[in-house]
């Protein structure tokens, strides 16, 4: 039997699918609709990212930043492209699809549109990681950027077991995760209350998440870590669909619900920590991105593919929104998707209200 004859029909009405079978005899059930969502979501994020590199205190139109790009532009612009700019735009790429498949994991395994990293404490343990290196160790970029990491895995450690109760539960989660963000904001400010003024003024810099002034050095690791995850995560796309249905219909399919569970949220937080890590804790993406994304291609699931590539489109929009409207450098990314975030979570909270789910 091939994996699409045993997967069952849980998409909306409306939606169809279509099985690609190769040789081997393995088979994949493709969403058209979803499918076209996730090209379409592609090229809306290469034209956002050609337009940011064009934006500036000096200005590119999109024919010369794909010259340049392509080599055939002058050395001032290829020193502005290839050294200033597009590194920026490549975290921002990263930074988006990343938190955008994390939230989608996070929102899968929870079954809530809250079970978001920003939401459940494991950007603001990222962030408290960062600022224990700050000011009680004065430590280098890349000293920060580890402790980012490093609070962020302790933290969905801590949330894991402290959520677990013969397995985990949503909601139980959400809750805990909950607790865990309001316990490492007092953390962070009382860590704000014992720096120096260099070292509050670079911690509070760092934490409003920004895309300024980013290289190479956060290109590259950021990069591997989403070489390596990514796939782990799609990889696991079927399991997070079934898990949705709940642990006994996903062990008659086969599915090892707790490994499964296991290996989505520890891949999606050591995502979320190295994002972190790159660009500080930007809000609103990981909460936002699944949901759009759901929306757009109008199929059940955790719809890694589109929640990533969305993820990707929001951070680089609103990184060029903030440039457009409020000139370079003056708004930091973070601060504006904040603000949207403010908004859409009051909008989810009252959505989610009225169906009768909270």
């Amino acid at each position: 039997m091939t994996a699409a004859s045993r997967t069952p029909r849980t998409s909306r009405p409306g939606t169809t699918g279509k099985t690609l079978r190769t040789r081997g005899g393995l088979s994949l059930r493709v969403d058209p609709r979803a499918a076209v969502v996730v090209l379409l979501l592609l090229a809306v994020a290469v034209a956002a990212a050609v337009a940011l590199i064009g934006t500036g205190d000096f200005p590119m139109a999109p024919a010369d930043v794909l010259r340049t790009l392509t080599g055939g532009g002058t050395p001032a612009q290829e020193f502005i492209v290839r050294d200033l700019r597009l590194p920026r735009v490549l975290v921002g790429l990263l930074v988006g699809a990343s938190l955008g498949l994390a939230g989608a994991v996070f929102q899968s395994v929870s079954r809530n549109p809250l079970g978001s990293p920003d939401v459940i404490g494991f950007g603001q343990g990222s962030a408290a990681g960062a600022l224990v290196v700050i000011v009680l160790f004065h430590g280098d970029p890349f000293a920060v950027a580890a402790g980012a990491v490093a609070g962020g895995v302790v933290t969905g450690l801590a949330v894991y077991l402290l959520a677990w109760r013969k397995g985990i539960h949503g909601y139980r989660l959400v809750l805990v995760g909950i607790g865990a963000a309001a316990v490492l904001t007092g953390v962070r400010d009382y860590l704000m209350t014992k720096a120096d003024l260099v070292d509050a003024t670079r911690s509070m810099v760092w934490m409003v998440g920004s895309l300024d002034g980013r290289d190479w050095s956060q290109v590259w690791p950021l990069l591997c870590v989403a070489a390596v995850l990514f796939p782990v995560l799609l990889g696991h796309g079927r399991a997070l669909r079934m898990l949705e249905m709940g642990d006994n219909a996903a062990y008659a399919l086969g599915v090892r619900a707790e490994r499964t569970r296991l290996v989505a949220m520890g891949a999606a937080v050591l995502l979320t920590a190295a994002a972190t890590a790159a660009a500080g804790p930007v809000t609103f993406v990981a909460l936002a991105a699944p949901q759009i994304a759901r929306r757009l291609t109008r199929a059940s699931g955790p719809n890694l593919p589109a929640s990533a590539c969305t993820g990707a489109v929001l951070l680089v929009g609103a990184d060029w929104g903030s440039q457009r409207l409020f000139g370079a450098d003056q708004l930091p990314v973070g601060a504006l998707t904040g603000m949207l975030g403010g908004c859409y979570l009051l909008w989810l909270l009252f959505t989610e209200r009225k169906a009768g789910r909270i």
